[in-house]
């Protein structure tokens, strides 16, 4: 029985092509973002787009090819690292007590928002792609720590008038730079911060 005919100009060595193509584009996706993540921990949001290419290891039209505008950079970047804070609330509660992997948790969530150097300006810029996403930001991280903190007990009088969503928002806040200080007064701050919240013991 003959063999099933090739569709006109598709053969094997097309075929493989256009998947080692592929792979080649999401290498170069996965190589900008983690770029992208260091140069902005570095240098903040606005840093040269020949910093985050040479970093990667690709063109400035890859980068522009991928993400047309800084806005789309930015929000991808932002994104994949929600996605990492979810991930890393689901390894700390798997290998520690709940009190230590909510400290664990709320540490790595300020480390993402302090490594935002010139986030905040891009988000009043009034660019309207960044519409909501503080309340992205929130709505998937809330339920995350809310699970964190129902593990623990907290020095409050009535659990139910501290809610996750206004423990990101203070912290969030705490992370912003502060003039004449280091990193390290908002990382001093957010401690206190937390300490305070948890009941002793």
């Amino acid at each position: 029985m003959a063999g099933r005919p090739e569709r006109a100009g598709v053969t094997n060595a097309s075929i493989n092509t256009g998947r080692r193509q592929r792979l080649d584009a999401q290498r170069n996706v996965l190589s900008i973002l983690e770029a992208a993540k260091t140069t902005f921990a570095d240098s903040g949001v606005d840093v040269p787009a020949r910093t985050i290419t040479d970093l990667a290891g690709v063109g400035v039209g890859t980068l522009y090819r991928h993400f047309p505008r800084r806005s789309d950079l930015i929000l991808a970047v932002i994104e994949r690292e929600i996605d990492d804070c979810i991930e890393a609330a689901h390894e700390l509660t798997a290998r520690m007590e709940p009190r230590d992997a909510l400290v664990a948790w709320v540490s790595r969530f300020a480390e993402f928002v302090r490594t935002k150097h010139g986030l905040a300006n891009a988000l009043h810029s009034g660019d309207p792609a960044y519409t909501g996403l503080a309340d992205t930001l929130l709505d998937r991280l809330e339920p995350v720590l809310d699970s964190l903190l129902e593990r623990v007990p907290l020095n409050v009088r009535n659990r139910d008038t501290v809610s996750a969503r206004d423990v990101l928002t203070t912290i969030a806040l705490m992370c912003q730079p502060v003039p004449g200080e280091t990193s390290s007064f908002n990382e001093r701050m957010t401690k206190i911060f937390l300490e305070g919240l948890l009941a002793s013991g």
